[in-house]
């Protein structure tokens, strides 16, 4: 068994609004914390796929104080995970910057979102190491996961030329596009979805950050310098961090960077980002229909019904979204559900 230098470092970013799969998933529970595929939550899912002792190291989780209680709970005690507890909010090239300061420069980092769904962890573990490969090179790797649909969503990734057999430079990063654009990147196929998975090393990573984004390198050095450990918990200074500007890593290092590499990565990848995409991950029976609860449909197409504890009974319908939770239900077409995240800002305005 390789040590934990010659590892795969997971970098686990945890947190969440809740807002856009409401009423099942809210701010103090937010979807990582959820069982929405299976029986394992999002965030116990991840963990699972960076488990082989074989290829990872222990994980390092950034989560905020809000969602401690969780990630403690879930986590358990095989992983020997290092957890993070950022003192408030400052995006991902801030949290990213707190774990790259808590590992060896040497160390080759697979940053890894929480509330996403893969479906292949065969096929995640095998781009896993073609990143951990190019990273080991000097280069920041995205994941890009393979375009199967013109969505507006996602941010996309340019293919640029091949880098060996292991991935591709970026050519570009392009931001979420309208309709026929993205139309236009999936004919051409050069494109891919960026999924938000990244692989560095460590000291590359600070490297390019202390280059394009001093102020933020500073102040995460600054916090940790004069953080405190606390068992498995690591917390750093609260003052010190909150004079980060918050930032994505998208925009403060990876469009930046002249060492900006992607994988391909075909793993059944879905950010359920909201009800229609956790419908899609879903088993569905020949009709397109997925239920969880007391639940029947009868003549329905392409219905999806979550209940936590009423019986629920559709008729005739299809296209529609139905989830009920506690005292609060749901009833949206597929394509509103895309909105849902503005209900639910309107309603605790």
């Amino acid at each position: 068994m390789p040590s934990d230098s010659a590892k795969i470092h997971p970098v686990i970013l945890c947190g969440g609004s809740g807002t856009r799969l409401w009423p099942r998933s809210r701010a103090t529970k937010p979807k990582p914390f959820l069982p929405l595929v299976g029986d394992s939550t999002l965030f116990e899912a991840t963990l699972g796929r960076c488990g082989d002792p074989g290829q990872f190291a222990g994980p390092v989780v950034v989560t905020g104080t809000a969602h401690l209680e969780h990630v403690m709970d879930q986590v358990g005690q095989d992983f020997g995970a290092q957890i993070i507890v950022e003192p408030s909010a400052r995006n991902t090239a801030a949290a990213i910057a707190l774990a790259a300061l808590r590992l060896p420069g040497e160390a080759i980092m697979l940053v890894c979102p929480s509330d996403h769904h893969i479906g292949n962890a065969e096929a995640f573990c095998a781009s896993a190491a073609k990143a951990a490969s190019l990273a080991d090179d000097g280069w920041l790797v995205s994941f890009g996961i393979e375009a199967t649909a013109p969505e507006t969503g996602f941010g996309y990734l340019e293919r640029g030329a091949p880098i060996g057999d292991q991935g591709f430079r970026v050519a570009r990063f392009v931001e979420k596009p309208d309709l026929e654009r993205a139309r236009q990147f999936l004919a051409h196929g050069g494109y891919a979805w960026n999924g938000g998975i990244f692989a560095f090393k460590v000291a590359t990573f600070l490297d390019e950050l202390g280059r394009h984004r001093p102020a933020i390198l500073a102040a995460a050095h600054e916090a940790v310098a004069k953080g405190r450990e606390e068992g498995a918990q690591f917390h750093p200074d609260a003052e010190a961090f909150a004079r980060i500007e918050s930032e994505s890593v998208d925009y403060a290092v990876m469009e930046n960077t002249d060492r900006a590499a992607m994988v391909p990565a075909d793993m059944a990848w879905s950010d359920i980002g909201n009800w229609q995409a956790l419908h899609a991950a879903l088993d569905r029976d020949e009709d397109g229909n997925a239920s969880r609860g007391d639940v029947e449909l009868v003549d329905c197409r392409n219905v999806l019904v979550d209940s936590d504890g009423p019986h629920v009974s559709v008729i005739g319908l299809s296209d529609v979204i139905v989830v009920v939770d506690g005292d609060d239900i749901l009833v949206t077409t597929a394509d509103g559900a895309q909105k849902v995240g503005k209900l639910f800002r309107a309603a605790n305005q």
